[in-house]
């Protein structure tokens, strides 16, 4: 646990690729696994990510896996994409392994704790028109961590694998509630 802490606060995944149409940048698996290497060389540690295709209630849906262990403990994150066979311009095997990418992505985001909320992806409607919730915003620029999002989930199975309340509160403003929430 003190390595994945370590890793996490260290750890800086830059945005190198850019979406023309869309005009923002953003952040691939790939972008996420060449900022980690050198840090798991660094702590002695090995990550592996891993997919599985399954299906519930007629959907299919990739799972992936990002496991990372220094030989004697491990830490495992899922995450989930639906994945679309008939998506408009791609063949079968691009959509699957579009949907495999996403949750590769996610499952690194959530091990390392990288923040979906500043990340296009998490924002961008691509065209469709979605409500939008927004966050309270203070001059520190960091987000509020709130209950019944994905950020939350994330941070409470952190917390409850043994990980470090301080590291969460570097990246949230959290209030007392939902400290509380945490805690529980």
């Amino acid at each position: 646990m003190e390595k994945l802490q370590k890793i996490q606060a260290e750890l800086k995944a830059p945005k190198n690729q850019r979406n023309n149409f869309g005009k923002y940048n953003y952040r691939s698996c790939e972008d996420i696994l060449e900022a980690v290497k050198p840090l798991l060389n660094k702590y002695n540690c090995t990550l592996t990510v891993s997919d599985e295709i399954k299906e519930l209630g007629g959907i299919l849906f990739v799972e992936a896996i990002s496991i990372i262990s220094d030989g004697e403990n491990q830490v495992h994150v899922k995450a989930q994409a639906g994945i679309d066979p008939n998506r408009k311009g791609m063949d079968i095997a691009q959509s699957f392994g579009s949907s495999s990418s996403y949750a590769r992505k996610y499952s690194l985001n959530g091990l390392f704790l990288i923040d979906d909320t500043k990340d296009a992806d998490s924002t961008n409607t691509h065209g469709k028109a979605t409500s939008k919730v927004t966050s309270k915003v203070t001059n520190d620029d960091k987000p509020w961590l709130n209950e019944n999002t994905p950020e939350f989930t994330r941070a409470k199975a952190y917390l409850k694998g043994g990980g470090n309340l301080a590291n969460v509160e570097s990246k949230y403003k959290i209030s007392k509630n939902t400290k509380d929430a945490l805690n529980k």
